[in-house]
């Protein structure tokens, strides 16, 4: 079995985490998404409703700040809600890695972690969209595209300013799936395909 922690980025809607979900399942490891907020809530010590409000978000910067009105004892230099928050995660995304092979969802983990597998799931607009909406969310579907692309742009973001690096781009990966042909179930299949020839 392989060894190795499987991280997976995703465009919103694409059905990365449901494909996380099934590998999770086959491979018999455990799964995080979600529940990173509640592990990171209770090992910081921070209120989980701080983790829910800032999960995946930037720090807002000031947009006119006259650095000599405050001396370097100023509140403006404390560490961000958004800067703690991922700190926090951050600490247990590697907590976690330590205890074996698992599957984490999003978070940045791909560049937290040193020697994991780096997924990257994506699809057609129109496919995504189509997906969100058999759903049943009860969201207008120009509305679910307003949805889609603001998460995305929030997780692309996200990712830059944490890592550096771009989101997305096939070189940060170790496989990118296009959800739209094959399926969820069909980028399962090549997963586990991938993860077989790995040694």
């Amino acid at each position: 079995m392989l060894e190795k922690v499987i991280t997976i980025s995703r465009e919103f809607g694409s059905g990365g985490r449901e494909l996380g979900m099934k590998l999770a399942e086959r491979l018999e490891i455990p799964f995080y998404d979600k529940e990173l907020i509640s592990l990171s809530a209770e090992e910081s010590g921070l209120a989980e409703e701080a983790f829910l409000h800032y999960d995946e978000h930037i720090p807002v910067l000031l947009e006119s700040l006259e650095l000599n009105l405050y001396s370097p004892f100023s509140s403006i230099y404390e560490v961000s809600m958004s800067d703690q928050v991922f700190l926090a995660q951050s600490r247990v995304i590697r907590k976690l890695a330590d205890q074996g092979p698992c599957i984490i969802v999003g978070r940045c983990a791909d560049r937290i972690l040193k020697n994991s597998v780096n997924l990257f799931v994506f699809a057609r607009l129109e496919d995504r969209l189509r997906r969100m909406n058999s759903l049943g969310t009860g969201v207008e579907p120009e509305v679910m595209e307003s949805k889609i692309r603001e998460v995305d742009k929030k997780r692309k973001d996200y990712y830059q300013y944490y890592t550096g690096n771009e989101w997305g781009k096939a070189q940060n990966y170790h496989l990118c799936l296009e959800s739209s042909l094959a399926g969820v179930e069909g980028c399962l299949r090549a997963v586990l395909a991938y993860l077989n020839c790995l040694r």
